[in-house]
């Protein structure tokens, strides 16, 4: 399927590209492009100065640069920022990046020619995935310098599984190298088209962990035999907030029913704080969810190019400012990571309240003959390791100090570096979290003589049943462990309610 940019594009947009589906123009996308395109070739025949038209870049901004040398200064540009490092970007990271690359020329204020725009959407198309190092960013400039390394025939990038040079790579599906014209070269790496791509990549991810995260405490607090009143709709509602009330109403959901919940009334007077504020940290999450996909929102719907063009092509207007700095983007991605390091941390102490056998009333370690079988106890090490890691990742990006091209850039708000940080702490998430519905699922295996599941809680069990079995120190336990985080990060967690056929 091919998304078609008219106005601006969404998040889940940008997520789709970067998981495969192909990106296009509307007419009217294409006619701004071409106006603006037109705006710059006026700007160079009249030799009005604009940054990085006709000017060098950076501190650079005051140096002329004459027309003969002006395609020149675009590729230079190019070459002299593509000095990132280290790993390189998975496919639908870069391919997130490209989208909102072209959502940003869309707009019609970068001035970069039509010819630029098809070559992106192309490498999209044929998934010709430039090679895109992932360290190196304070801003925005040396990932986005990668990828038009490839449109200039430089650089390399993966075709059919298979890496070789970008010269090779346009030719193997059907382009050839562009000559970039005046102000391309600074278009190309400029804007929050990395950060933006990125964290639209990461609100996925997100939506669908949080998903998994709600129904796997679920299924723990049904082993658990936890105090449905906690999460009563009148008692919840006396903390207003769209987050709590969604996860409370899918506890209620999920937990309808339950023989284990009603043998468990009024066992205890109230559960542990990991167990009775589960609406409160997950709900918490999912309000700062939507404040982070309203800002994507909102960085997809802008012009982050610097300088802008507009006006006409006989009355050109470039306007230099700093919309290709993005403080809201790095405290929302800064504020996701804290959420998500927190609900893991939640159910890396729920999957010890599983094994422990001081609180779990179960199996220690919920292995079938404790002693000479260890069960889930190193387990729950891995999982508080990668709790721990997370705790380290959540610290602030946005804060991070840092000055650059000789004072001129004196402030950056770490964008990248906050979305790159917020991918990574969703890759323990899962790992975590997998942990926790493997120690549940086991858990149940032990309560089968005393009550039912919930309808809801049984579907959840059923799904990790279905692809691992029962534990019994037989096999190494890393297996499962990623079998179970490709599921939650593939796959949608199973209905509340059976649905009908």
């Amino acid at each position: 399927m091919t998304i078609t940019i008219d106005q601006a594009l969404s998040w889940r947009d940008v997520a789709r590209v970067g998981g495969g589906e192909a990106l296009s123009l509307s007419d009217a996308a294409w006619e701004r492009v071409a106006k603006a395109s037109r705006i710059v070739e006026r700007i160079v025949e009249t030799g009005v100065r604009a940054y990085g038209i006709n000017t060098g870049v950076g501190a650079l901004s005051d140096t002329v640069v004459d027309r003969d040398s002006q395609s020149r200064l675009s590729r230079n540009i190019i070459l002299s920022h593509a000095c990132g490092v280290g790993p390189l970007l998975p496919s639908r990271e870069v391919r997130s990046i490209i989208a909102a690359q072209i959502a940003n020329f869309s707009h019609g204020y970068s001035g970069v020619r039509p010819e630029i725009i098809r070559h992106l959407a192309a490498f999209l198309e044929h998934d010709c995935i430039p090679e895109v190092p992932s360290k190196g960013s304070a801003g925005y400039l040396t990932h986005n310098a990668h990828t038009a390394l490839v449109l200039i025939g430089e650089g390399r990038a993966v075709v059919k599984g298979k890496s070789m040079g970008g010269a090779e790579a346009l030719a193997s599906i059907g382009l050839s190298p562009l000559v970039l014209g005046a102000k391309e070269g600074l278009s190309l790496v400029n804007g929050t088209a990395c950060a933006t791509g990125l964290s639209a990549l990461a609100l996925s991810r997100a939506e669908r962990l949080m998903d998994w995260a709600d129904a796997i405490a679920a299924l723990t607090l049904e082993a658990v035999g936890c105090q449905m009143a906690a999460f009563d709709e009148t008692v919840l509602s006396l903390r207003p907030s769209a987050g709590i009330a969604k996860v409370g109403r899918r506890l209620r959901s999920r937990l309808q029913g339950s023989a284990l919940v009603a043998a468990a009334l009024g066992r205890r007077t109230q559960d542990a704080l990991s167990l009775r504020s589960v609406p409160h940290a997950h709900g918490a999450a999912w309000d700062v969810f939507d404040q982070t996909a309203r800002i994507v929102d909102q960085e997809l719907a802008s012009v982050t190019d610097n300088p802008a063009v507009s006006g006409t092509p006989e009355q050109p207007i470039v306007s230099s400012e700093a919309h290709a700095v993005a403080p809201a983007l790095g405290q929302a991605a800064d504020s996701l990571a804290i959420a998500i390091a927190q609900i893991s941390a939640m159910s890396e102490r729920r999957a010890d309240r599983l094994v422990n056998p001081l609180v779990s009333g179960l199996p220690p370690f919920l292995a079938s003959d404790a002693g000479s079988r260890s069960g889930f106890m190193i387990a729950q090490y891995t999982a508080a390791a990668l709790s721990n890691d997370n705790r380290r990742l959540a610290a602030p990006a946005s804060l991070d100090g840092g000055l650059t091209s000789g004072l001129q850039e004196d402030f950056l708000a770490h964008p990248t570096a906050a979305a790159t940080k917020l991918l990574a702490i969703l890759d323990n998430a899962e790992y975590i979290l997998a942990i926790e519905l493997m120690a549940a699922a086991q858990a149940h295996d032990f309560l089968v003589s005393q009550g039912a599941r919930a309808s809801g809680t049984e579907r959840v069990y059923a799904a990790v049943r279905s692809c691992v079995p029962i534990y019994g120190d037989d096999r190494p336990l890393n297996m499962d462990i990623e079998t179970l985080r490709a599921v939650i990060a593939t796959v949608a967690p199973p209905a509340e309610h059976e649905t009908g056929a």
